[in-house]
């Protein structure tokens, strides 16, 4: 047989429904709560940030839900992504597993964030809305949501944790291509990143810190509303396509995996890869272990606390029970920055609390070592949060061979890493050191957590 090997489903294989794990939970997920009453939050407290359809999708309880037919005409242009059968990378780790990879970098935007930025500018401009603000990490997700505002007519506001501005000056062109406007996170522009500003001139941004700006901007305009391209339960329910998909390219490799493996810094490449295998698991189907991984540095699934907490730094985000480090805690500058999160999907931490699902932390040397392994086998230059489910499924191979078991691994490769490339540079050019998060900081942002009990 080859050693390429690519399982590709045609054109009118698009999914026609999203696939919403909550319907298959063997316990409820705890709801979300009003941050000034301390009570479960209605659909009219979300409506300044939210269309009312993806509200609805937020708190549906339904197993299937339709895609509209715009949306998937959009997918068309990418969908159905490859499957691939790693045999090169097999052969070099010289493993009995059969390691299997989902290639979400062939999207416009090159990686799997389109899958939900598309069908978030379809609903708010079903709605009427104008404008989208939203925040940006590493830049996959605020270079997904520019390209789906400029094919839905939608303006488009970028913060972008600074860290990343400054690291990835080709993700802002690209945003900036597809007509977004990119800004600096934490900036002077709202209420929320002056007070940062003035506390730490020097701050280098975080995840929570661009949502804060990003919320305020969206609560102040009528014509604007909040997008947000992880975490949230409509955000990983879009991405379920991946796995969909999956699971009938799986089919027509004539296999089905052992173990399935994520990265995750919110949770959604990694929810939309793994739930419908784990769905099938729940609804008596067959056994499936399933890795979520993260960098050491932001170990929010490994360290952090399963608590109510705020999604955004300056507390204006209604609480969410999730595994967190603290609203306040910023990650080291680490090239992976859309892992740079402190907290995880309610979701994908109510299955880890289940024990349904397993966390693993890597340093990033290792991530971008077996990054590299993976480029000069199978050809594809990992964007660095995927290095790390690349690590995860090296070792899970590697523990194979001393085994002598032949286990079938999935990853979800969930971008490519074309505008990281300075990344890989520092890495061997030996100035790329692992990253250790500060045990003070942490400390601090757990003392921080609000004051209600996650029951």
């Amino acid at each position: 047989m080859s050693d390429t090997v690519k399982f590709l489903l045609p054109e009118d294989r698009v999914p026609r429904h999203w696939y919403n794990i909550a319907a298959d939970l063997p316990e409820p997920l705890a709801p979300v709560l009003h941050p000034g009453t301390g009570q479960p939050i209605g659909p009219d407290d979300l409506a300044p940030l939210f269309p009312m359809a993806l509200i609805g999708q937020e708190v549906s309880a339904e197993r299937e839900i339709e895609i509209p037919e715009p949306v998937r005409d959009v997918y068309r242009m990418w969908r159905p992504s490859p499957l691939h059968r790693a045999r090169r990378l097999e052969a070099a780790l010289d493993t009995p597993a059969r390691i299997y990879y989902k290639y979400e970098g062939v999207s416009p935007a090159g990686s799997h964030k389109p899958n939900t930025s598309v069908a978030q500018a379809f609903y708010n401009a079903e709605e009427g809305t104008k404008r989208l603000s939203t925040e940006t990490g590493a830049g996959q997700w605020g270079s997904a949501l520019a390209m789906a505002g400029s094919l839905f007519g939608l303006e488009v506001d970028v913060y972008m944790v600074k860290v990343s501005f400054e690291q990835k000056p080709y993700r802002r062109a690209l945003m900036e291509t597809f007509g977004a406007r990119c800004v600096a996170s934490p900036s002077e522009e709202t209420e929320s990143g002056r007070q940062i500003l003035a506390q730490d001139p020097q701050s280098t941004g975080s995840l929570g810190i661009a949502i804060s700006e990003a919320v305020e901007v969206a609560a102040q305009n009528d014509d604007t509303k909040y997008s947000l391209g992880s975490v949230l339960n409509h955000v990983l329910i879009h991405q379920s396509v991946i796995g969909l998909e999956a699971l009938e390219q799986m089919e027509m490799a004539g296999d089905y995996p052992d173990i399935a493996i994520g990265c995750a810094g919110g949770g959604s490449n990694f929810a939309g890869c793994v739930f419908p295998f784990l769905g099938r698991k729940l609804r008596g189907g067959e056994d499936i272990r399933v890795i979520a991984t993260e960098p050491a540095a932001c170990p929010t699934l490994t360290r952090g606390t399963y608590a109510y907490d705020f999604g955004d730094t300056a507390h204006l985000t209604p609480l969410v029970k999730m595994f967190t480090l603290g609203s306040t805690f910023v990650p080291s500058g680490i090239h992976a920055g859309g892992l740079r999160y402190h907290g995880m999907a309610p979701m994908v931490s109510h299955l880890l609390d289940l024990g349904l699902i397993e966390a693993a932390a890597f340093q990033q040397l290792d991530c971008f070592a077996a990054g590299v392994q993976f480029a000069r086998t199978e050809g594809i230059v990992p964007a660095p949060e995927s290095t790390h489910a690349v690590k995860a499924a090296v070792d899970e191979a590697l523990k194979c061979k001393e085994e002598g078991v032949g286990r079938a691994i999935l990853l979800n490769l969930s971008g490519h890493g074309h505008f990281d490339m300075q990344a890989y540079t520092d890495y061997f050019a030996g100035t790329l050191v692992d990253e250790a998060y500060d045990e003070a900081t942490l400390t601090k942002a757990m003392d921080g957590l609000p004051g209600v009990a996650a029951e």
